[in-house]
């Protein structure tokens, strides 16, 4: 019973999630098939406020997302509840933070280009799908059910290794340390039409992305070591070649 409870809770926060995340993509796209869009919010609020709360809400969710991945906090949580849905709790908690956020994005005027009836356009659109194909397929490169939870809930009672996996190298992973958040940049910045709106949603996500790659690559190398260490020094950060960590000259 305690196994299809977790099962059926893992399914929800994945399900709920999901439909965030098609959101996202359609906010995003400036597409009208959810209730707001990052043209299409909250209108009419003063600039600076409107700055000042949508600043507040992307705050919101990167905190969401930081502070529940890390270590310490895991440890404390599943004091009080299973191992099994924690990831579950964490997936759910995610979809939530990411809903307030489109739901209360306050949209400012003005525009910095729009090229929608270029010749560019559909190039643009293309890159766009290709960032959120690189991020949903990188999830699967790794372990996509382990990262929404679906996995621990299904093991649920099951004995689990004690002994950290070893780390894996897939597909983009060889040529990239975080293929997810490339994809999520390139979603961001992708627009035949940007306006002021979409330049501090792009601007505001691409600051969190990378305070959060600093405080995961910390991780990671706990839980890695020297295995992690090395990966850092070959392959580079979001970009090819570009920020991997050098040898220190005492070394």
């Amino acid at each position: 019973m305690q196994r299809m409870l977790a099962v059926g809770f893992a399914l929800v926060a994945y399900v709920l999630f999901f439909a965030s995340f098609l959101w996202l993509i359609a906010f995003i796209g400036d597409v009208g098939v959810f209730p707001t869009t990052i043209n299409n919010a909250v209108n009419g609020t003063p600039v600076v406020q409107a700055i000042g709360f949508d600043l507040f809400l992307i705050a919101l969710f990167g905190s969401q997302h930081s502070v529940m991945a890390r270590p310490w906090f895991k440890a404390r949580l599943t004091r009080i509840v299973s191992p099994s849905v924690e990831r579950s709790i964490y997936v759910l908690a995610a979809a939530v933070a990411l809903v307030i956020m489109l739901r209360n994005w306050h949209t400012l005027g003005g525009t910095i280009w729009d090229v929608r009836k270029g010749v560019a356009a559909p190039l643009i659109w293309a890159v766009f799908a290709i960032g959120w194909i690189v991020a949903l397929l990188s999830t699967f490169l790794i372990n996509h059910f382990e990262l929404f939870g679906l996995s621990q809930a299904w093991h649920h009672g099951q004995a689990r290794e004690d002994r950290p996996p070893p780390l894996r190298e897939p597909l983009f992973y060889r040529f990239v340390r975080h293929p997810l958040y490339l994809g999520f940049l390139i979603a961001f910045w992708a627009t035949p039409h940007l306006t002021f709106s979409h330049l501090l949603f792009a601007a505001g996500m691409t600051t969190y992305i990378f305070i959060g790659i600093a405080h995961e690559e910390r991780d990671l190398l706990s839980h890695f070591g020297s295995a992690y260490d090395d990966y850092r020094k070959r392959v580079g950060m979001i970009l090819p070649g570009l920020g991997r960590q050098r040898d220190r000259p005492d070394d």
